[in-house]
């Protein structure tokens, strides 16, 4: 089996993708609450492992797929899979520095920080609204992400445009 990283995949089902940003919100609540590095840290490595290879290692993302979005019906609606891997590099963005500053001891600046990152996966995950998917929409509009990028985008109506 090889395993080459940048596997992300050309579309997403957007339910999953909700169930997810779900399970990171009480995963970052949780964290919040409890202070913890190893649940933060957690949290970072389930960004990262859905940024280099989507679904294939992140365990939030296995469980969305096999069990939330079949056993609650949740169906399926194909959205773009590059701006979702692009919000997923946002959250590892946060995740990753709430990491660091929980490490060094600044609580409070953890706390703001990963509350931020609570916000918008409650966004997702309730309004399906993708945060990060509009940004990568009006980074494509404005020129600074190509539009070979994402072909699909084209073709396709982004999560954040309903």
């Amino acid at each position: 089996m090889r395993i080459s990283i940048g596997n992300f995949p050309d579309t997403v089902n957007e339910f999953a993708a909700r169930s997810v940003a779900g399970l990171v919100l009480l995963l970052s609540l949780l964290t919040i609450w409890t202070q913890s590095l190893w649940l933060v840290l957690a949290l970072a490595f389930g960004f990262l492992a859905r940024v280099l290879y989507g679904p294939k290692f992140s365990p939030f993302a296995r469980l969305a797929i096999h069990v939330l979005v079949p056993v609650f019906r949740l169906g399926e609606r194909i959205v773009p899979g590059p701006p979702k891997r692009f919000a997923q590099g946002i959250g590892l963005v946060f995740s990753g520095t709430a990491s660091a500053l929980l490490g060094f001891g600044f609580l409070l600046e953890f706390r703001f920080v990963l509350g931020i990152l609570a916000f918008f996966a409650a966004l997702e995950c309730f309004l399906g609204f993708c945060a990060g998917c509009f940004v990568f929409g009006k980074l494509m509009e404005w020129g600074w992400i190509p539009r070979e990028i994402c072909e699909k985008c084209n073709n396709l109506t982004f999560s954040s445009e309903k």
